[in-house]
């Protein structure tokens, strides 16, 4: 299995279970009105792994591609570029969210994944992913508003969904869930994020799968991609 489907699997079993503690830790909520700390402190862990997973997934793509691009000619926008400019952006962008995760934990000692967004490191956390979000959205714009290929722009509309809907659906629901109850909040934001997250790495696993995008867009291209199959080994992989 490819590396990209690796971080893929790993952060959707982490994701589940997250979504799994959440629910043991939210039916003895309802119960008792304490919960299962062990529970949600668990949910928060594996939380915070699928989100560094998944960010340096998508940064490590999607500045491959816009920095490849900038370097390299207009006929080659695929390419998977690991200079040190694009790892090293990947890198800090990674660890700054990592430290904003971490400090969200200890300011919010509530156990689970999203916490109430009066503090200083949620809001931060927010605006990050806000801001992440506009620039990826920008950097694939400017690829697909170049791209003659049918099957390329559409491979690449795909995949900027799946990084807005990842990154977007945070922000939106922390700010729609402002006219609940703050004891109806958490329960939004928590489920409609993993919700909305899980669909969007199942856009992904169709993406980096499907037969008639990602493996037509290798073939097609004329750099090596992380699936690329070559014509004389295509016969050889089956899945």
């Amino acid at each position: 299995m490819h590396g990209v489907l690796k971080v893929l699997t790993i952060a959707l079993l982490l994701q589940a279970g997250s979504a799994f503690a959440n629910y043991l830790h939210f039916s003895s909520y309802s119960r008792d009105g304490i919960g299962a700390p062990f529970m949600g402190s668990l949910a928060e862990l594996c939380d915070i792994v699928s989100q560094i997973q998944m960010l340096y997934l998508l940064l490590s793509l999607c500045m491959g591609w816009t920095i490849g691009r900038m370097k390299k000619s207009h006929g080659r926008p695929l390419q998977w570029d690991s200079s040190p400019a694009s790892t090293g952006i990947a890198v800090i962008v990674v660890v700054t969210q990592s430290v904003l995760l971490i400090w969200e934990q200890f300011e919010d000692t509530n156990h689970h994944s999203y916490h109430s967004h009066h503090g200083l490191a949620s809001g931060l956390l927010i605006g990050l992913r806000v801001c992440l979000a506009l620039s990826l959205a920008a950097g694939l714009y400017q690829i697909i508003t170049v791209e003659r290929s049918t099957l390329k722009r559409e491979f690449y509309i795909t995949f900027a969904k799946a990084c807005i809907l990842w990154f977007l659906c945070h922000p939106c629901l922390a700010t729609i869930t402002v006219i609940f109850r703050e004891y109806q909040r958490e329960k939004i934001i928590t489920i409609g994020v993993i919700l909305c997250q899980c669909i969007s790495m199942v856009i992904l696993y169709r993406l980096f799968l499907s037969h008639s995008l990602y493996w037509e867009v290798s073939s097609l291209s004329s750099v090596t991609l992380p699936l690329t199959i070559s014509s004389g080994h295509k016969n050889r992989h089956h899945f």
